[in-house]
């Protein structure tokens, strides 16, 4: 990392909440957002899991590291059959992460630091063992208890099909069928997901009570906000009419080639909920705030849950889609900065997250535009320095909104593409029989030492059990103590890169096209306050502009040119 700048206000940020009571100061306008998988964080007892009192002894360098909130995926009471996506108890921390307590202290300790901290809340379903599916299955059908969730009867002389035709996000049909205590067969209930997630029915008062209820539980503990999992699947339209198109993870919904909306997503009525949300979190002080996960295109029908009385964030998919391509960031870029205009809020932008193959294998590939669905072994290989995509960091982090990096970003951390089919635990992988690799490759726990158990994944002296995911050899490479002060490392380049964007205000900032170059020459530039962004997606080396400083750059080129694959930030 050469040719950087010295400027003592960068050396330290302070960590101090700042004043939120104006709109335009709400703390996650420009946030920095680290996004924590829990089980493949940190393990602090040593039993192969991360927990939260890993998260609690990783808080230091989340603080060094410059982020200003970090979220958590699910830690909840859960049979883990999809993760923790599966919850068994809203209100109760799994014992694989630890107690209530543990999140307390974690929760006090982040605080401390001047970071925010987001859970994970997941209400489209609940998994099968919660208390409420118990019941269903014990009551008799018509009952107040199966009112909560989607029970149907089936279609044919005798209910033998499933009540429509909707397919599983992970494969197969999204409906099971149950059977009487008789033993004769019974009704069918949904679930969009695995057959362990059946999907709750918004249509109940009840489910709306009892989700503020689980709001307020967690609001009431000191929480800033919610990542809010499956936004737009709460609601499905009414007679669950057959629909002959597909819906996939992130990439969205597809009917007969063009891009659509599925009777199970997107509907109308879950803006009802979100703005009575809205209300909830306006008891409470602190902008607190909802992100949107929500698979929904075109980005006009997104920002549609960010309007002032919804929600305060939406995931910005078609950034994370574009890929390495000049053309299609500039596009998405532009897409997404007219569509939040239109309706006041924040852009956000992600490369990575627990559901996607990181950006840095993504990018290795020779179709760097490509979004597989998992990668294994006999599958094509990324070229891992290709990937490593620092340059994609600098276009990201210079962007005018708020900026997530998933836990691994900051070490230029690769998928690991060859875990064997026996230790996969995508539900994904086993429904479709493998068809789809699935999310574990880039779930592997983070390598913190060069040395040791588990890469220093697991905290104990004791003696450890193995990660619950293995770790490749080639993790030890990217281990954050060999990262750790060594000039030129991706870590060291995420640390100064996330100094200078809060120093210079980048995330309150206002993008400018500069026309230095053009998308269609392979070239990205723009300007954001006094900084110059140039990112080089092209086979040619270009030219700098004259008279600019290079404040930071992806690579340890110190010439006036910018070659392949290089960024580049100027004042």
């Amino acid at each position: 990392m050469s040719q950087i700048t010295s400027d003592s206000a960068l050396a330290t940020r302070s960590r101090e909440f700042d004043d939120d009571s104006a709109p335009d100061q709400a703390w996650w306008r420009d946030a920095v957002i680290y996004q924590i998988y829990p089980r493949s964080f940190a393990d602090a007892n040593g039993d192969g899991m991360g927990d939260l009192a890993g998260v609690t002894s990783r808080l230091d360098y989340l603080q060094q590291l410059g982020v200003d909130a970090i979220w958590l995926s699910p830690f909840y009471r859960s049979p883990q059959a999809d993760a923790g996506y599966d919850v068994a108890d809203y209100r109760d921390v799994d014992p694989l992460f630890g107690n209530l307590a543990d999140f307390d202290e974690m929760l006090a300790a982040a605080h401390a630091r001047g970071l925010r901290v987001i859970v994970d809340l997941v209400p489209n379903h609940t998994s099968d063992e919660h208390e409420w599916f118990v019941e269903a299955l014990a009551a008799p059908e018509g009952s107040a208890a199966r009112e909560r969730y989607i029970f149907r009867d089936g279609k044919g002389e005798h209910g033998e099909l499933p009540p429509n035709n909707w397919q599983s996000i992970f494969g197969g049909d999204a409906w099971t069928r149950l059977t009487r205590p008789d033993g004769t067969a019974g009704q069918w209930y949904l679930h969009l997901f695995d057959s362990k997630q059946p999907d709750l029915n918004w249509e109940n008062p009840e489910v709306h009570a009892e989700m503020e209820a689980v709001l307020r539980f967690w609001l009431d503990r000191g929480v800033d906000g919610f990542r809010v999992d499956v936004a737009h699947g709460l609601v499905k339209a009414e007679g669950l009419p057959d629909w002959s198109g597909a819906a996939a993870m992130v990439e969205g919904q597809t009917e007969g080639g063009e891009k659509a909306i599925a009777p199970f997503f997107d509907q109308e009525g879950v803006h009802e909920i979100y703005r009575a949300w809205n209300k909830v979190l306006k008891e409470y002080d602190g902008d607190r705030m909802l992100v949107a996960e929500a698979w929904v295109e075109p980005i006009e029908r997104i920002v549609r849950y960010i309007r002032a009385d919804e929600m305060q964030q939406a995931f910005n998919f078609e950034f994370l889609l574009a890929g390495w391509d000049a053309e299609r960031v500039s596009s998405a870029i532009r897409n997404s900065l007219a569509a939040v205009e239109a309706v006041g809020a924040p852009s956000t932008w992600v490369l990575s997250n627990h559901d996607t193959v990181r950006h840095t294998t993504r990018f290795g590939l020779s179709d760097p535009t490509g979004f597989p669905k998992g990668i294994s072994a006999e599958e094509e290989q990324p070229d891992e320095a290709l990937g490593l995509a620092r340059a994609s960091a600098l276009i990201k982090m210079a962007l005018p909104g708020s900026s997530y990096i998933y836990q691994g970003d900051e070490l230029g951390l690769p998928e690991h593409t060859t875990l064997p089919a026996e230790v996969r635990q995508d539900p994904a992988f086993a429904r479709t029989a493998g068809k789809e690799t699935g999310r574990d490759g880039c779930r592997v726990p983070l390598p913190w030492s060069s040395q040791g158990a588990a890469l220093g994944f697991i905290g104990s002296s004791a003696a450890p059990a193995q990660p619950w995911l293995p770790q490749p050899e080639s993790f030890a490479r990217y281990a954050a103590d060999l990262q750790d002060g060594t000039p030129g490392s991706t870590l060291e380049l995420y640390r100064r890169m996330l100094a200078l964007r809060s120093a210079e205000k980048l995330g309150a900032g206002t993008l400018v096209w500069n026309g230095l170059h053009q998308p269609t020459d392979g070239v990205l530039s723009f300007d954001n306050g006094p900084v110059t962004v140039v990112a080089n997606f092209g086979s040619a080396a270009v030219e700098l502009p004259a008279g600019k400083t290079v404040l930071l750059r992806s690579s340890d080129d110190a010439s006036r040119t910018l070659a392949p694959n290089d960024a580049v930030w100027l004042r």
